[in-house]
């Protein structure tokens, strides 16, 4: 995967010369490389990851009214109740996973309060928490090699519910939420 994490290392060193912690979103299309970039920085910052993906909706969310809201596809709720608020008081906390497999919560996951705090995957600057960042992230790539990528991540059966169903999710999503044009550095993989 490439791409230019200088620009971000420096933004979020500048950003912590204020002495507060620095919530980082990174959002994006899938298949871009948003949980590839928040390892990249947890390998040279010292910060705490938090994935979108443990955020999937539960089965007894998952209606067509939520579906047609812009960004309805997470669980937004418990993002809300869990996590934000400890985050914000710059406090370690826990939160329970969704486990996609086993279509429940999984077991508590300890998250650390660090110096930079990352959210990352597709979602995660949605309108009712993008204000929390002090530096928002958009990874984008182009639809060929979004496809590539997802097919050889996920295989082929795969690809065609991402192709027919949570690719235009997240296209709506970016769409109706301005997520790339709320963004501070977006940023094309190849």
């Amino acid at each position: 995967m490439l791409y230019r994490i200088e620009p971000i290392i420096n933004k979020i060193m500048q950003l912590q010369r204020n002495n507060v912690p620095v919530m980082v979103g990174i959002d994006g299309r899938c298949a871009a490389g948003k949980t590839t970039l928040a390892a990249d920085l947890q390998k040279g910052l010292d910060c705490s990851v938090i994935h979108m993906d443990d955020f999937f909706l539960r089965p007894e969310q998952r209606t067509e009214e939520r579906y047609r809201e812009p960004g309805g596809n997470i669980d937004y709720e418990r993002l809300l109740q869990e996590v934000l608020p400890p985050l914000r008081r710059g406090q370690s906390f826990q939160y329970r996973p969704y486990d996609c497999k086993r279509q429940e919560l999984g077991r508590p996951v300890f998250v650390e309060a660090r110096p930079v705090m990352i959210l990352e995957g597709t979602y995660a600057c949605h309108p009712l928490f993008r204000e929390q960042y002090q530096l928002r992230v958009f990874l984008t790539l182009e639809p060929e090699e979004q496809l590539r990528r997802i097919r050889e991540r996920n295989g082929a059966e795969a690809l065609e519910l991402f192709r027919n169903k949570w690719i235009p999710l997240e296209e709506h999503y970016f769409s109706c939420c301005q997520v790339m044009e709320q963004s501070d550095i977006c940023m094309q993989t190849m």
